[in-house]
């Protein structure tokens, strides 16, 4: 052999494989004609380019050449499906699989995986879930197959569950031939809007100067606001405006006996108690706790007298 035809030999050697994978859309579109146009393409490409153009869209995504992808990925029931010899090899030429071991007892099918950095997962699919799946004894695959049919079984689950990331998500299509095309979920449940809440009665002027008083006695006392007191009455009725600024009015000036006494009522002393906010202010209040005509009433503002003086001083 001469040297130049050494130089021939390694050169045919070291050269890569011829790669017709697109680079562009155009070449890609390009390519898809042409494998549309071959026998040696799925029928489900057959004379499809645009499938032809996904389907190597889906091999690039999943590591595969346009060829692999054409001859390993399938189209199930409208889906595409990768076939499980094609899941098994893409799973094992990952650097996250460390191993892979099948076995079949003749009535179970086990496919136990290691994932790197993860403990092994075991998935298992029996006869007893192929008759519960209402596979056993069907026509087809099944009835011809059946071991191969349950390795099929226990390794889409096995591989599904622990490699999502390496099949992108895509089913088995040994799996997805066994769903049914349609399902009937039931009849649609009609959700109709609910009914209008009834219209809250009006308080009427006789009910309104019934409970205004211990509102107003609330709102001296602290213990709500106007505005709260508003908010929670109109859950139960409708206030008019004139209803709404009487329970924001201040209490009503003190009145002067026929002898010119000036008497308070409880909550205008109680009013002037909490609002006070000085000692002095506090003091001048409690001045008036006297004028008040009822003991039990005195005795209480005088309480608030004690508390509000706590208060201030703190």
């Amino acid at each position: 052999m001469t040297a130049t035809t050494a130089q021939e030999t390694n050169a045919l050697a070291t050269r890569p494989a011829l790669d017709l994978s697109p680079q562009t859309f155009e070449q890609a579109l390009t390519f898809s004609n042409y494998l549309a146009d071959s026998d040696l393409v799925p029928k489900d490409f057959k004379g499809k380019p645009a499938n032809c153009l996904i389907a190597m869209q889906w091999g690039a995504e999943l590591g595969l050449k346009p060829l692999q992808a054409m001859q390993n990925l399938a189209i199930i029931n409208g889906r595409p499906s990768l076939w499980g010899d094609a899941v098994i090899a893409l799973v094992r030429g990952s650097t996250l699989c460390e191993s892979v071991v099948e076995t079949d007892d003749g009535n179970t099918a086990t496919c136990i995986v290691k994932r790197r950095g993860e403990p092994e997962q075991k998935r298992t699919f029996s006869m007893e879930d192929a008759r519960a799946a209402g596979l056993f004894g069907k026509q087809g695959p099944w009835t011809q197959y059946p071991k191969r049919m349950r390795q099929m079984r226990a390794r889409a689950f096995a591989l599904r569950d622990v490699f999502p990331d390496v099949l992108r998500g895509l089913p088995v299509a040994e799996e997805l031939m066994d769903t049914p095309t349609e399902r009937f979920m039931g009849p649609a449940e009609i959700v109709s809007a609910p009914p209008a809440p009834a219209a809250l009665p009006a308080y009427s002027d006789e009910k309104f100067a019934e409970v205004l008083p211990s509102w107003r006695e609330a709102i001296a006392k602290g213990k709500a606001t106007a505005d709260q007191i508003i908010a929670k009455a109109s859950t139960k009725g409708v206030l008019t405006e004139a209803q709404q600024a009487a329970i924001k009015a201040p209490a009503d000036a003190p009145k002067a006996t026929a002898d010119g006494e000036v008497i308070f009522t409880y909550s205008q002393v109680a009013d002037k108690l909490n609002k006070a906010d000085t000692l002095d202010k506090l003091a001048e209040a409690g001045s008036l706790i006297n004028s008040v005509a009822e003991g039990s009433q005195r005795e209480e503002l005088k309480a608030i007298y004690e508390s509000r003086s706590t208060e201030i001083q703190e």
